[in-house]
């Protein structure tokens, strides 16, 4: 029995045993062996020769021979992302687009985008103004997604054309704009004009940037070559100008205008100068021809003509002033710095093209020889008071053809001004000056006085010479007024003479004088008795016998008289 009892204690502690080695082994099975996978989860097995993917939700139970297993989050999409997927034993790619969740296959792996690190991926949204193109990198083609559109994503192999961001606006052209696109697969060249939206094609480059259309008018006209034929040809009709695909415009030119006093030189394709002037009605205004150019002279300018950047297109035919200043030394070595002015004009355009390119300089050049010449020859002293004649010299006895042949003529020439390039020999001229400048105005000041003594003179010869005036002329109107009177008394004697001859016939001359010499006496009688003058009678008047029969009077001038008497 007791035997029996100790075998059936064995047995008990056996089972207990093998009960606790179960119990041990299911939890370590239960633990490495079986998996709860989630619905957002994937349980990734790797045997000893595959790997195997099971999907949640679920209870897996592994196999007792796997080198690893894994239970992993799956990749949520939203709408607007997508990944890259690529399978790792065949090399393929796929796209999976949101929204999802995203299971992977066995040996599936997902990109990760280089430039965020992360592998979700924002789709693109594309507007009616936008678009995308995609190239694919493993067939070489170009895919174009225009808008409106969104979650626009490219193909497993497939990268931006244009950029990072690979969006691009369409080129929005107005109706005076146009653009130049070409097919960079077949070379052609289309224009697009406005109004519209421009959306470049797989193989499509603009040619540049937008450009406006030229509006030609009355001043305004285009130059285009024709890019198949290479021939130019200039569009003057008034228009929006637009080229079409085989001409580019070259140049806008504006209408060249001429004034009556103006000039301007052509040189065509032939290298021939033409000469238009606006003095001539036909070439006062003109667009420039194909295949020519407006010829620009570059002319010398400063006081020395030391600079020869003066670009001239339009040359003005008026005459006009040009300034000067160089140097020149006299007879005594005394040197001199010149300043005056021309007085020149233009007369033969073509003769000044043909022998010459820089007037100015020339002009100047030769009249610095000239006065050179010229002043050698003389003293200071002989400069400083001939230096007019000497620079009339310069131009009017200058015996060449020069000025005529360079198409020029100088009017006049003049020295406005001089002085001494040393410092000494200024001041020394500066005291000359001084002292003829003194003498000058003490003999003006002399002058002045002796004009006017000389004008005080002339005016009392003018007085004199009126007063004489007014004494002739009263003396001719004294003598006309007594002649007058004389000839009115004779008038009188006459008149009376011839009626008392009339009348009484019997009387002598000198009767008829005595009585003409009474009546006389009596109006002077009668002339005095008007006033207060007293008259006196001498004694040889005593004896006159004066009879007046007027008794209308109170008393008579003859009782009067005789009072007095």
């Amino acid at each position: 029995m007791i035997a029996f009892e100790q075998h059936i204690d064995q047995y008990v502690i056996a089972q207990i045993i093998a009960s606790i080695i179960f119990i041990v082994l299911s939890l370590i099975y239960f633990k490495f062996y079986v998996k709860l996978v989630q619905k957002d989860e994937q349980l990734v097995v790797r045997g000893l020769t595959e790997e195997t993917i099971q999907n949640g939700p679920k209870i897996a139970w592994l196999p007792l021979l796997t080198k690893s297993s894994e239970v992993r989050k799956v990749l949520s999409l939203s709408q607007m992302e997508y990944c890259v997927v690529k399978n790792i034993l065949s090399g393929e790619k796929r796209v999976e687009v949101g929204p999802k969740m995203v299971f992977l296959q066995p040996y599936d792996v997902v990109k990760t985008d280089d430039s965020t690190g992360s592998k979700k991926r924002n789709a693109l949204s594309l507007k009616a103004n936008e678009y995308v193109r995609f190239v694919d990198n493993s067939t070489g083609k170009v895919r174009v997604e225009y808008g409106e559109q969104g979650c626009v994503v490219p193909g497993p192999d497939e990268v931006f054309l244009d950029g990072v961001s690979g969006k691009r606006k369409a080129m929005d052209l107005q109706v005076f704009e146009y653009v130049k696109v070409q097919d960079k697969r077949t070379g052609k060249v289309r224009t697009e004009r406005g109004e519209k939206l421009v959306f470049l094609g797989p193989f499509e480059e603009y040619l540049g940037s937008k450009q406006t259309a030229v509006e030609v008018d009355e001043e305004t006209s285009v130059l285009v070559r024709n890019k198949r034929t290479g021939q130019q040809h200039l569009v003057t009709e008034k228009m929006l100008f637009i080229p079409t695909n085989d001409e580019e415009v070259m140049e806008v030119r504006q209408l060249t205008k001429l004034a009556d006093y103006e000039a301007c030189i052509v040189r065509d394709k032939n290298g021939k100068e033409i000469f238009y002037f606006g003095s001539n009605k036909d070439q006062r205004s003109f667009f420039l021809p194909p295949h020519s150019q407006m010829v620009s002279l570059l002319w010398s300018r400063g006081r020395r003509r030391e600079r020869r950047d003066l670009r001239i297109t339009k040359i003005d035919l008026r005459p006009m002033y040009m300034s000067f200043e160089f140097n020149c030394r006299t007879n005594d070595n005394v040197e001199l710095v010149l300043e005056g002015s021309f007085f020149w004009e233009v007369v033969d355009l073509p003769a000044m093209m043909k022998f010459t390119n820089d007037t100015t300089g020339d002009i100047c050049n030769h009249a610095r020889s000239r006065f050179i010449e010229l002043v050698s020859q003389v003293t200071l002293q002989e400069f400083m008071t001939q230096f007019n004649k000497i620079a009339q010299r310069v131009h009017e006895q200058d015996e060449s053809n020069f000025y005529t042949q360079r198409g020029v003529k100088i009017h006049s020439l003049e020295v406005t001004g001089y002085h001494c390039a040393e410092a000494s020999t200024a001041a020394i001229l500066e005291q000359i000056i001084q002292e003829t400048t003194n003498r000058m105005n003490r003999l003006q000041q002399q002058e002045s006085e002796n004009e006017v003594q000389l004008r005080e003179i002339r005016g009392d010869i003018e007085e004199e010479k009126a007063r004489g005036e007014l004494i002739k002329i009263q003396t001719d109107n004294s003598n006309a007024v007594s002649k007058m009177e004389g000839m009115a008394e004779a008038e009188r004697v006459k008149s009376f003479l011839d009626h008392l001859s009339k009348d009484i016939p019997d009387l002598s001359m000198k009767e008829k004088i005595s009585m003409w010499n009474t009546l006389r006496k009596e109006d002077a009688l009668k002339a005095v008795s008007k006033g207060n003058a007293k008259l006196f009678f001498t004694p040889r008047d005593v004896n006159l016998s004066i009879e007046n029969h007027d008794h209308s009077r109170e008393g008579s001038w003859v009782d009067g008289a005789e009072n007095s008497n």
